[in-house]
């Protein structure tokens, strides 16, 4: 059964543009049939812990012999890596949050990037599939702008999941997310709406098809 884990990080649980192009990714995707299952992690509405022992960032064969994670944190861990490793497609919500990943999102990453299980010499179990990011962003990153390297969401993404884990990195983004609220981007709520409703359907077609 073709099975889907979806992560929402967004902080804002109404407004939210991330948020609302997941959701419409994950209803696009179970209209495909019953079969098609989803899991569904709100990263902000129940964040997991920062791990709180370096021996987390390595699998048992790895960890000191003196090694002795708190278990509760260890058990959750391997839940979270279960979640991972039977997903055939991932989705992620990752709004841009002070020009990187939102918290919750990197703890997260903290759990599931790890040496011999997920990543290493040889060791790639996700290699392949597909892993759909949804990057919204308040202002603009345009190429030719001051601001165009100042997006560091997408590219911690790409190098985590797509280089580090295998997987297929596809990216559906929308900017200016704030032209609504910020007097100083009020002139792009056109742009903004316009690459919203692109975002949505472009999110619909690849749930459709992967």
């Amino acid at each position: 059964m073709p099975h889907l884990l979806h992560l929402d990080s967004s902080a804002d649980l109404t407004r939210s543009r991330s948020r609302a192009i997941t959701a419409a990714f994950a209803a696009a995707w179970r209209a495909r049939g019953p079969e098609f299952t989803v899991t569904h992690r709100d990263l902000h509405r129940d964040p997991l812990p920062h791990l709180p022992d370096p021996e987390l960032h390595w699998p048992d064969a790895a960890r000191r012999p003196d090694a002795n994670p708190p278990a509760a944190e260890d058990a959750l861990q391997r839940e979270v890596l279960a979640e991972l490793l039977a997903a055939d497609v991932l989705l992620v919500g990752a709004p841009l949050y002070n020009y990187t990943v939102p918290s919750t999102l990197k703890v997260w990453i903290d759990n599931v990037h790890v040496p011999g299980i997920t990543t290493g010499e040889g060791v790639q179990p996700l290699a392949g599939r597909p892993a759909v990011v949804v990057s919204s962003r308040g202002g603009v990153y345009d190429a030719g702008t001051p601001t165009e390297t100042w997006d560091h969401g997408v590219p911690v993404l790409r190098i985590v999941l797509g280089n580090a884990l295998g997987m297929d990195v596809r990216v559906v983004q929308t900017s200016a997310t704030l032209a609504d609220r910020l007097p100083e981007l009020a002139g792009l709520r056109e742009r903004a709406d316009a690459e919203f409703a692109a975002a949505v359907r472009a999110a619909e077609e690849l749930a459709a098809g992967l």
